[in-house]
């Protein structure tokens, strides 16, 4: 079965929503994808927030900085779970895709880069050898996403700790005397 494509609530439906007349949000948007493109964007710098605040803090290690990583994906899927059902519905549709390449694509790859470096970080620091920083980079990457993807399809396990026990074993695999297994 085919989702549907994914269309962004009727400007009188958003307006009646936040007590607000309908000609104020035609006239501030004026169409539709404006009005999705403002929410993609609103969100996009919500989730550049929370990466700032656990990823980039002053003071933090790789290791945390890359346990900030590992929360900032569940902390933002928790915080906004109806975004990321919109996410999994929107990213079967080609001119939501669109819109999303132009605005989030863009920072999830300079995310995703620097996750990478900071892997690249903890292998050489730690002295390991042979791990597959790109497919390791991927995983994690694919991971993220698996869990929204679940998530959506499983609103109660939203509040499970899954996403993290599984990024923390990956991560343990690679770096065992840098990343504990949770019990």
């Amino acid at each position: 079965m085919r989702p549907r494509a994914f269309r962004p609530p009727r400007p009188d439906a958003s307006a009646e929503h936040v007590g607000s007349s309908n000609a104020l949000v035609v006239f501030h948007f004026r169409s539709k994808e404006n009005l999705f493109r403002a929410v993609l964007q609103y969100l996009s710098d919500r989730y550049d927030e929370l990466w700032v605040t656990l990823v980039r803090a002053p003071g933090l290690c790789p290791v945390e900085r890359a346990l900030g990583a590992v929360d900032c994906a569940q902390r933002f899927a928790r915080q906004h779970p109806k975004w990321v059902s919109v996410f999994v519905v929107f990213s079967s549709d080609r001119k939501s895709m669109q819109i999303y390449n132009e605005i989030g694509l863009p920072s999830d790859l300079a995310y995703t880069a620097e996750a990478r470096e900071l892997l690249i970080e903890i292998s050489r620091s730690g002295g390991y050898t042979g791990v597959d920083i790109d497919t390791l980079s991927e995983s994690l990457n694919y991971l993220v996403h698996g869990a929204w993807y679940w998530d959506h399809l499983n609103p109660s396990s939203r509040d499970t700790n899954v996403l993290r026990k599984t990024m923390l074993l990956l991560l343990h695999q690679a770096f065992p005397r840098h990343f504990e297994l949770m019990r």
